[in-house]
């Protein structure tokens, strides 16, 4: 009898784990994805740290709709009122960053990459961003937590509130030929997922009550309608889409972004919904962004510049930090050119998690041989919304990536030559 007990307490253990009861336990639902190797920290036993550079997204921010948009229109209910203004990094997302830059700060200690109180000299850390409020507002946090005694300053190149061409996701260097062939190769790879959303858009309309809203009411919106979108590709634009996706996009992101912000009982207008729920929701935005920034045409044409920026801080070898914050379409795209495996990400319910980072570090073993691992590291939903601090006990949730085709050693390390020859590829097929 107790051995029968004790089947069933490990049955359910495991039930609540899979569930997501029991923090990272839960799975995101991405098609054909690997078993992902979730780690505790981003140390490597036997291997000497060298290099860190860190492509950010922004952490939490307001809806990028104000009054009058979708948001006041498809629905008859009120937002949650936010502590910044539209599109900008909220307060919380501020804090949670502070937590992020001091747990780097903390192992980067521990690796003894940086001393206590560092003070970097010039050119050994770099923090720079895109010239939007909440990207500018993220690094700027991120490096209180990182470098609490140091005055360095935050690097961004346009006028404020413009994007920055390294990160601006627009297509460059295009002719007819490849608008055609990114179109035909977006439809091939992306028409049945965005085909299988009729239950999210039910979902969807059913939390913000649209047949209540104003639009529905007046006859200007008559439904979410799967394979109602359209494309667009122009010179020196993001790829573009309209539609029933970018409108549900606008609402997913926004209902996504409130149930990180708010208390449960309001994120979701008085519903109660289950994780598998709010995953079917945050997939309309996850699917949006893969239609449009990551096909591998197109990834290889607007990651591009990025790209560059990124091998350029790996090949500086004044460099001990690299801290560059730009948007989940930068890390899309970014991974989609380099050909990073599909992932499972525990305890998350986007793609690419606000406030998650790519993470590429330099080690080298003790013959001097160098290596490269690639990291997905993110806050969990509980750490999220509880501002919970970082520690070694209580770290945020580790992903270990994998470049596609490429063989890492049994420590998940990439030799430095094959690694840096995936960059290098990826910038060539620019070209």
């Amino acid at each position: 009898m107790k051995n029968i007990k004790k089947l069933i307490s490990l049955i359910l253990v495991v039930a609540f784990c899979i569930t997501g009861v029991c923090g990272c336990g839960n799975i995101t639902n991405q098609e054909n994805a690997t078993q992902s190797i979730v780690k505790n920290n981003l140390s490597k036993d036997g291997y000497k740290l060298e290099q860190v550079v860190v492509l950010s997204r922004h952490n939490i921010r307001s809806p990028l709709s104000d009054k009058g948009s979708v948001l006041d229109t498809m629905t008859p209910h009120d937002w949650i009122p936010w502590s910044s203004k539209a599109s900008e990094l909220s307060l919380r997302g501020g804090i949670l960053e502070t937590e992020m830059g001091q747990y780097f700060r903390k192992w980067l200690e521990k690796e003894g990459l940086f001393p206590e109180n560092y003070m970097p000299r010039d050119g050994e850390v770099r923090i720079y961003a895109n010239s939007k409020q909440r990207t500018i507002s993220t690094a700027n946090y991120f490096k209180t937590g990182l470098l609490p005694v140091s005055n360095l300053p935050v690097e961004y190149h346009m006028d404020y509130d413009n994007m920055d061409p390294v990160f601006n996701p627009q297509l460059t260097n295009i002719n007819e030929q490849f608008k055609v062939e990114a179109l035909q190769q977006m439809q091939e790879i992306y028409n049945s997922r965005m085909a299988d959303l009729s239950d999210n858009y039910k979902l969807l309309g059913e939390v913000i009550d649209v047949e209540e809203s104003e639009d529905y009411k007046s006859g200007k919106f008559t439904g979410f309608k799967p394979g109602d979108d359209t494309f667009t590709l122009e010179e020196m634009k993001e790829p573009a889409l309209k539609g029933s996706l970018k409108t549900a996009c606008s609402l997913s992101d926004a209902l996504v972004l409130q149930y990180y912000e708010a208390n449960p009982v309001n994120v979701a207008f008085g519903k109660h919904l289950s994780m598998k729920q709010w995953k079917d929701i945050a997939e309309i935005k996850d699917v949006y962004q893969d239609v449009l920034f990551s096909a591998p045409k197109i990834a290889t044409n607007v990651a591009n510049p990025l790209l560059k920026e990124i091998r350029a801080e790996l090949d500086n070898n004044t460099r001990n930090f690299s801290f560059l914050c730009g948007h989940d379409s930068n890390i899309s795209s970014v991974m989609s050119a380099l050909s990073i495996e599909n992932y499972n990400l525990p305890d998350a319910i986007e793609k690419t998690p606000i406030g998650c980072k790519l993470v590429f570090c330099k080690w080298a073993d003790s013959s001097g041989k160098e290596y490269i691992s690639i990291d997905m590291l993110y806050q969990s939903l509980n750490q999220l919304k509880g501002t919970t601090l970082l520690d070694e006990s209580n770290p945020p949730c580790i992903v270990e990536l994998k470049f596609d085709g490429l063989e890492p050693n049994p420590n998940g390390l990439y030799a430095i030559e094959d690694a840096m020859g995936r960059f290098n590829k990826a910038i060539s097929d620019y070209n």
